[in-house]
């Protein structure tokens, strides 16, 4: 059992604010210590879910608890507190009122202080904003927002050889062969786990822990084996449904079998797999939620460590940027840094594709070779990549697609149903994104009477295939003839002559300042592993591990929180680089948490890294070659469009600020009359200056809501603001 003195510091912080801004906590100058003080320990005093929260008095110093009355509104609960294993004063309060709750203590003495809890259904919203509609409930549904009683499993891990991985655990005939485990603090027990499955924010949760049978668990005693970690699991892609999914497996993925048998929890939500729901508020509230359920069910979390590939790695990087704190340590595999500065590439892969691949768009005397086209689209690898992303993921951007939990009578269709469910990425998330302004509105929008929601990419003054004319890769007429054939798409993704110019439409900023578009400028806050494979990695290119540290550079001066093992396996860099990085980022946080000092926590993420970690090269069976990133050849960083157009590695130049056409700028190559006039008429407004931050590009801000107190929209999100804090104040005296 781990005595009170090891929760270090990170412990009550992570306890206060549930990820919401652990370190502005941390590093706010410290007041005066109250006399009297209420904490939440499950979250934010401000995002209670459940009608319950696990709540700390702090007592003033030879304050005696028996002369102490805690109420609830005018509700005495008092009996509900008491001194705990870690020594302090702690109690679940039950029976919250949806909205504003008044939580009191009052000693004896006439010292008393107050917090109000804001309790939010446990079908949701707690933040995220209004749900989508229409939502299909699973099976057993109590009512509209999903609720549904948790049901639990055994399993176990057998002595029997053959039998691999888990296996049914019957509690009323308990199998004969069941496995020992060692926990990462000595706790030897046997390696039954118990699997919970419910329902929160309208979706399946699940949560797996070792669990002795017939043996009490309260958050206030938990059995002695759980370590009080937590291992969060997502799913893959990128996409949106419309009813309750299934969440990720939290037993037989990747490092949690291994999490736990070292004791850790593991946990995962629906709402997490971004093929489910690619909405990044969704997702966060998500894990708010269910991180808030096991502190209220099982005990308090030192720390959180997020684990997924492609759209998990999506989620994992987005969250801990926008919502700092949720997690302590992450680990993308096969990485994207988001969903909207991606779009860009999948954007530019469509319109090039559809330029390629009907040559009746080329102009007279033009003619591609294959080896010109992935030229343009990145590198050798840049049209099977293309294929294969717009094949996967472009549909997605596309309002028609044919959704789950969408049918045909109910879902989009521009000519039979206007008005009906638009299955994009983008519409889903129309909280952060907002709907467009009229002026923006298509004839469809105009006779609807509201506008929908503006992708936040833009492709005006975008060179397609720069670097190959200056490298005499492709030939000038071919490069005029390109980017006047190019095009755009509107807001139901069709094709258009025209390019996408998105200026002034408020999705833009909003991308940046939501976290949609990931800046990075909260990342230095949580330690980053990323497993990073070669090219061709169908879509999942190798240069995104190394556009988050870029953005990290340009942020902090220091990518030291990131660290990337290389290797020759196709997207996972190595076969068991996700267990060895699990088990390297146990050690940096478990370092991290010794770390007592007052020094800002993204500089004890630097200073606290074990000294043997760093970027490391793999051999793709188990065995680390080298520190440091592998030799050339082994991990091959290619590019974009928008990289062979000239912009950055950072990618997340949504729309590029503009400079004038000029010829000078085009050294060694001649253009004739008519091809200059061709590209002077292409690019009217001028050519991409990537020199230059994007259009609208600003900083992500933390902990955005977007709901107001009534649960109205707040399109493009508000600042939650700091974590509230209890008042202190005098009453008069009682009488003894």
């Amino acid at each position: 059992m781990r005595s009170a003195g090891r929760f270090s510091r990170w412990v009550v912080l992570a306890a206060l604010v549930f990820g919401a801004m652990v370190v502005a906590s941390a590093q706010a100058a410290t007041p005066a210590q109250p006399r009297l003080s209420i904490a939440v320990l499950s979250g934010r005093a401000d995002l209670v879910s459940g009608g319950s929260a696990l709540v700390a008095v702090n007592l003033p110093r030879r304050a005696d608890a028996r002369h102490l009355t805690v109420t609830l509104g005018r509700r005495n609960v008092t009996r509900a507190f008491a001194f705990r294993r870690d020594g302090r004063f702690e109690g679940l309060v039950r029976g919250l009122a949806l909205g504003r709750n008044v939580l009191r203590a009052t000693l004896r003495s006439g010292w008393a202080t107050q917090l109000v809890l804001v309790n939010h259904p446990n079908g949701g919203p707690v933040f995220s904003g209004p749900q989508l509609k229409p939502w299909g409930c699973q099976p057993g549904a109590l009512n509209a927002k999903c609720d549904q009683a948790p049901t639990f499993k055994y399993l176990y891990m057998s002595t029997t050889p053959g039998k691999r991985g888990f296996q049914p655990y019957d509690t009323s005939s308990p199998p004969s062969d069941v496995a020992q485990t060692t926990t990462d603090q000595g706790v030897k027990v046997p390696f039954i786990v118990r699997v919970e499955t419910g329902y929160q924010d309208r979706d399946q949760y699940q949560i797996a822990v070792l669990f002795q049978p017939g043996r009490p668990w309260t958050p206030f005693a938990p059995q002695r084996q759980f370590d009080h970690k937590l291992l969060i699991t997502h799913g893959a892609s990128c996409g949106v449904n419309y009813q309750t999914g299934t969440a990720p497996g939290t037993t037989g993925e990747g490092a949690a079998d291994a999490a736990l048998g070292r004791g850790f929890m593991t946990m995962s939500t629906a709402l997490d797999n971004s093929g489910h729901n690619c909405n990044l508020p969704l997702q966060a509230e998500s894990l708010v939620m269910a991180k808030e359920h096991i502190v209220k069910s099982y005990g308090t979390l030192r720390y959180t460590i997020g684990t997924g590939c492609s759209g998990g790695s999506l989620a994992e990087q987005w969250i801990a940027n926008a919502y700092p704190g949720t997690y302590q340590g992450i680990l993308p595999t096969c990485s994207f840094p988001d969903a909207w500065s991606t779009a860009t590439q999948f954007l530019d892969y469509h319109l090039l594709l559809a330029y390629f691949n009907n040559s009746s768009k080329w102009g007279p005397g033009v003619a591609w070779a294959p080896t010109q086209e992935g030229d343009v689209l990145g590198g050798p690898d840049g049209f099977v990549n293309a294929e294969v992303s717009d094949h996967a993921q472009f549909h997605v951007a596309v309002p028609t697609d044919p959704c789950v939990g969408t049918t045909d009578a109910d879902r989009y269709n521009p000519t039979s149903n206007p008005g009906g469910v638009r299955c994009s990425i983008g519409d889903a998330a129309i909280n952060v994104f907002g709907p467009e302004p009229r002026r923006f509105w298509s004839p469809i929008e105009q006779k609807l009477g509201r506008g929908f929601v503006r992708l936040p990419v833009d492709n005006v003054g975008v060179e397609y295939g720069l670097s190959a004319l200056k490298a005499h890769k492709i030939t000038p007429a071919e490069f005029v003839d390109l980017n006047a054939a190019a095009g755009g798409a509107d807001v139901d993704s069709n094709l258009t002559p025209t390019r996408i110019d998105s200026a002034g439409s408020p999705s833009l900023p909003r991308a940046y300042r939501s976290g949609a578009i990931n800046e990075t400028n909260n990342l230095d806050q949580t330690a980053i592993i990323d497993c990073r494979g070669p090219n061709p990695g169908l879509f999942h290119d190798a240069y995104r591990a190394f556009a988050i540290r870029a953005r990290l550079d340009r942020e902090h001066g220091t990518h030291a929180n990131q660290l990337i093992w290389e290797g020759p396996v196709s997207l996972t860099a190595d076969a068991n680089c996700e267990l060895n990085s699990f088990i390297a980022m146990d050690r940096w946080l478990s370092a991290v948490e010794k770390d007592r000092s007052s020094t800002a926590l993204p500089r004890k993420l630097i200073r606290d890294k074990p000294a043997d970690l760093s970027d490391e090269c793999w051999n793709g069976t188990g065995h680390k070659i080298s520190n440091g990133l592998c030799p050339a050849g082994v991990v091959n960083v290619e590019g974009t469009p928008r990289t062979v157009a000239g912009d950055a590695i950072t990618t997340d130049a949504n729309k590029c600020q503009l400079r004038p056409l000029r010829r000078a700028d085009y050294p060694g190559i001649t253009f004739t009359s008519a091809e200059w006039a061709k590209l002077q008429q292409t690019f009217r407004r001028g050519v991409c200056d990537f020199s230059k931050p994007g259009v609208a590009q600003q900083p992500t801000i933390p902990w955005l809501t977007y709901q107001d107190a009534r649960g109205r929209v707040i399109y493009g999100g508000r600042p939650l603001g700091a974590v509230p804090a209890s008042t202190e104040f005098r009453v008069q005296a009682q009488r003894r």
